[in-house]
């Protein structure tokens, strides 16, 4: 469902990514991890069309984003860690404005928006004016935004800033729901215990590289033969975090 190819993008004589290779199955929850500065969001931005990479390719449901951007975008619902939402506009509005821009059918739209609203637990906001709505608020109205076109790939950046503990289980068991329908998941999170609870597969990028890739079994084992040890520990392994961890612990006794 997703490739991509030989990825590489830089910025003068740095490589925010140099060469990543990745397939993500069809209805797959895949986590994309690492330090800040690894060059995840960069990805993400030349996956969905906001940067053009230095070289490689990346593939969406068999369209190159370069070659047909367009066909790729369809299928595509983009969650980005920072949304910009029209905050004079309501609920409702908004998200019949996201449905116009995928040329969604007028007399087919209201029933999904109806459906999103109460899905995520904003129907009674639905008429209300976007900039009196919480920052969880505003973020699930984003997440709502990005499945009004039924799309058959989410990309997520750091999906539950800002929700609560309420909204973030109403995310998590949403996406689970979806990709069981065959939706695939790309999430980059900083929440390491979000990735170890939901994703099948996780990819650690550091540098610009993927320096491990595997489900969390697989993972484990690349760093302890007993198999047992958390993701936060596994990340740090692989990171080099663990001697900073030891550090603070030195300093705690």
């Amino acid at each position: 469902m997703i490739q991509l190819i030989d990825l590489t993008k830089k910025y003068s004589k740095v490589k925010a990514i140099d060469g990543i290779n990745l397939e993500i199955k069809q209805g797959e929850i895949f986590g994309f991890l690492g330090p800040n500065g690894a060059g995840k969001t960069t990805t993400i931005k030349i996956m969905v069309g906001l940067l053009k990479p230095t070289s490689g390719r990346v593939i969406i449901d068999g369209n190159d984003i370069a070659k047909n951007p367009l066909e790729a975008k369809k299928v595509v619902g983009f969650i980005p860690d920072r949304p910009f939402l029209y905050e004079k506009l309501t609920g409702k509005e908004f998200l019949r404005f996201m449905a116009g821009l995928y040329s969604i059918d007028t007399n087919s739209y209201e029933s999904k928006i109806s459906e999103l609203l109460e899905l995520f637990e904003l129907t009674e906001w639905g008429d209300e004016l976007i900039e009196g709505y919480s920052h969880g608020m505003q973020q699930r109205l984003v997440m709502s935004s990005a499945l009004i076109h039924n799309p058959k790939v989410i990309i997520v950046d750091e999906p539950m800033v800002g929700l609560d503990p309420k909204g973030a289980r109403l995310v998590k068991e949403i996406f689970k729901a979806i990709s069981l329908k065959g939706t695939t998941i790309f999430m980059s999170t900083h929440t390491l215990e979000i990735a170890e609870e939901m994703c099948d597969r996780i990819a650690i990028i550091q540098e610009g590289k993927v320096i491990a890739l595997g489900t969390m079994d697989e993972l484990r084992k690349k760093v302890d033969s007993t198999g047992d040890q958390g993701l936060e520990s596994v990340f740090l392994v692989l990171t080099g975090g663990e001697e900073m961890r030891e550090i603070i612990d030195v300093l705690k006794r």
